[in-house]
């Protein structure tokens, strides 16, 4: 039987520094904490950084390159989601 291995993931949050991008922050950092789940948390606020993604609406969530939530502030139970089915 094969055993599914965790690497580390890269997971950003694009966003410019409004409230709405602290917000997404905080839960993306609370979720991976308390999963105790190994992933690194970068914030990206350059716009032309962000526009590589081809990301208008703000907030983004990017796990391994892969933008995964754009728009709005996602709930805890949403992150969860999004880091396991990206596992």
């Amino acid at each position: 039987m094969a055993i599914k291995v965790n690497k580390m993931q890269t997971i950003k949050i694009l966003g410019t520094g409004c409230p709405n991008c602290k917000r997404t922050e905080a839960v993306v950092r609370s979720v991976v904490e308390e999963l105790k789940y190994d992933a690194t948390i970068v914030k990206v606020e350059d716009i032309e950084k962000i526009m590589e993604y081809d990301v208008m609406a703000m907030p983004a969530i990017v796990i391994d390159e892969k933008v995964v939530l754009k728009g709005h502030v996602p709930s805890v139970e949403e992150v969860k989601g999004l880091i396991k089915a990206r596992q």
